[in-house]
């Protein structure tokens, strides 16, 4: 089918075909860059690059591989001189799970970036790389990401895994795409005159179009995205691949497809959800994740459903974490999931936090309020409440003015595509235009280093707060003879416990334990210490060598022991969240 393109429709394309090149050809040097998108295969070169500069500080894991057989990496950040990644606190973050989410990727590679180079740099990013364990899969819907960047797509288009699926129930499976008639690397919008459609012409911007009123006259009818009647069925765009959406596909309060929309057949269905649900619970030191998505200007904590609670105790940490998020982050919202925005099923950070014990925030990137080309006083200025059945039949179109304006002034027209004609082999004549795929959701590439900076920033302030525990033996007191009392104070000086008030309540993993050993010594009794003036504690009945704990955020607890014997004891606390603490004393 021949195309037709006018001069200015080649401009465009032209433009559109300049960025994506940009991102596809840039070189990958350490440090990296970020002023413009990383696609897929930058993505891999990135994480090697940085793999290469720092091998001392890094390993590369290839964590499995997705439905078309593209890689999923995970970057692995540890000292191995100061310890063992899996005695550490272990930080999880990742991104870009929705396939047109693309920054979230940039905010994990920026994450990763800075810690690096500064590592030896920074008196403080140097503390957080030697105590914690990081891992950082900026990419996991490797797939998605390929496909927004190589296909024509909308904004918000290409979310879901690529696994086939007869959406229209034809007997044929993602047969029927949107098409890129005009070839400019975009799915925009489709319009033909009318004077029964719905909508005229702006009369502030031609390029928009506002409904009509009851008795007006139309002018224009929508037709819906770019595309054709690719299998002959009558219907434009109605199987694009198959929708299963991976951020809905974990096995945690999983539901069906009537209930959860993109769900799947079953949990972990999605060959790299399963393989990075693996690779989670092979590192069982994790206490907190990030997941970051694409718009909203948001950080959300669970629970993702009402029917489910959480601990007070975890809310007083996460809001401690979120609140703090908040205030780097300006104009980001720190919310609950269910409550302020929906209910989902299925959701990955709520894996994470009720399966895996960890704390979790879902980071949504992009604030559209941005856009904005306004004075300071018109910025200022109140705006009025419009009338109901004025808001209803007449859709107010100052929002996309304003953005419209934005991108004229700020990205020389780049981010929206002016409605060009077009022969339709259905339709006949129409016109497409409208936001091209990287506007609307993404912030313009000179937006994105403060962007992902701050949300960095905020992913380094949970590091810098995962447990901290100190072992001190505040009392060896002998009683009589070969008889040793002995008090040891374990104390936590950041905001997340040892072990979530979760993980205790549904017993998701053995508790932190603290043990007192030695060859010539017997334990006696053994328990937690509730008043040290009154020499009050709760013994344990059983082997009282082996306490069995936690240690809250910013808190601490003490234990008492009643030790027969002389010579050397060891006294080991051990955490999967809170680390290794090992020592000795004589007994004489």
């Amino acid at each position: 089918m021949k195309k037709i393109v006018c001069s200015s429709l080649i401009l465009l394309l032209s433009l559109a075909a300049s960025v994506n090149a940009g991102a596809a050809d840039q070189k990958i040097a350490v440090p990296l860059t970020f002023d413009a998108y990383y696609s897929y295969e930058d993505v891999v070169n990135a994480v090697k690059a940085l793999n290469k500069a720092f091998p001392k500080l890094t390993k590369l894991d290839l964590v499995g591989k997705s439905e078309e057989n593209r890689a999923i990496y995970c970057l692995t950040v540890n000292n191995p001189a100061t310890g063992n990644e899996l005695d550490k606190p272990g930080v999880y973050v990742d991104g870009n799970i929705h396939g047109n989410e693309i920054q979230a990727t940039e905010v994990c590679l920026y994450f990763l970036n800075y810690i690096l180079t500064k590592y030896g740099e920074n008196e403080r990013v140097t503390e957080l790389v030697d105590k914690n364990c990081f891992y950082v899969i900026p990419t996991v819907n490797v797939d998605g990401r390929y496909h927004f960047f190589n296909d024509a797509n909308t904004s918000s288009s290409n979310r879901g895994l690529r696994r086939p699926k007869d959406d229209d129930r034809d007997g044929l499976v993602d047969e029927d795409f949107p098409d890129d008639l005009d070839g400019d690397g975009n799915i925009c919008m489709m319009r033909k005159k009318d004077p029964l459609g719905a909508y005229k012409t702006d009369p502030e911007d031609p390029r928009l179009m506002v409904r009509i009123k009851p008795g007006e006259k139309g002018e224009w009818t929508l037709l819906g995205q770019e595309g054709i009647d690719n299998d002959g069925d009558g219907q434009i765009n109605e199987d694009s691949e198959g929708y299963v959406d991976p951020n809905r596909n974990w096995g945690f309060d999983w539901m069906p497809e009537y209930v959860q929309s993109g769900a799947g057949d079953y949990p972990f269905s999605g060959e790299g959800i399963k393989a990075i649900a693996s690779f989670v619970r092979k590192r069982p030191n994790i206490c907190v994740a990030w997941a970051f998505h694409n718009s909203g200007g948001m950080y959300l904590r669970g629970p993702s459903v009402k029917k489910l609670t959480y601990p007070p105790q975890d809310i007083q940490t996460y809001d401690y974490l979120g609140e703090q998020a908040e205030r780097i982050t300006p104009g980001y919202h720190y919310l609950v999931s269910w409550k302020d925005l929906y209910t989902t099923y299925g959701d990955f950070i709520e894996w994470m936090v009720c399966c895996n014990g960890a704390y979790g925030f879902v980071g949504e990137l992009f604030q559209s309020s941005t856009e904005t080309f306004k004075t300071r006083k018109e910025e200022e200025k109140v705006k009025p409440e419009t009338e109901a059945e004025e808001n209803f039949f007449q859709e107010s179109n100052e929002v996309e003015r304003e953005r419209l304006k934005f991108s004229d002034h700020l990205a020389q027209g780049e981010l929206y595509k002016s409605w060009t004609a077009y022969n339709h082999p259905t339709y006949g004549d129409i016109e497409i235009g409208g936001w091209v795929k990287l506007s609307s959701r993404l912030p313009a590439p000179f937006m994105l280093k403060d962007l992902v900076h701050r949300n960095a920033m905020a992913v380094l302030f949970s590091a810098q707060n995962t447990p901290e525990v100190n072992m001190d033996i505040f009392e060896v007191k002998k009683l009589e003879n070969d008889l040793y009392r002995l008090r040891v104070r374990l104390t936590n000086a950041k905001a997340i416990p040892t072990m979530s008030y979760y993980a205790q309540q549904h017993k998701l993993y053995p508790k932190d334990f603290l043990l007192i050993s030695g060859n010539n010594i017997k334990v006696l009794a053994g328990g937690k210490l509730q008043n040290k003036y009154t020499d009050t504690a709760s013994y344990k009945e059983h082997k009282p060598e082996l306490q069995l704990l936690f240690v809250p955020g910013f808190g601490s607890v003490e234990y008492q022991f009643l030790v027969s014997g002389k010579g050397s004891v060891e006294i080991k606390y051990d955490s999967r969240h809170g680390g290794k603490v090992t020592k000795t004393l004589q007994l004489k």
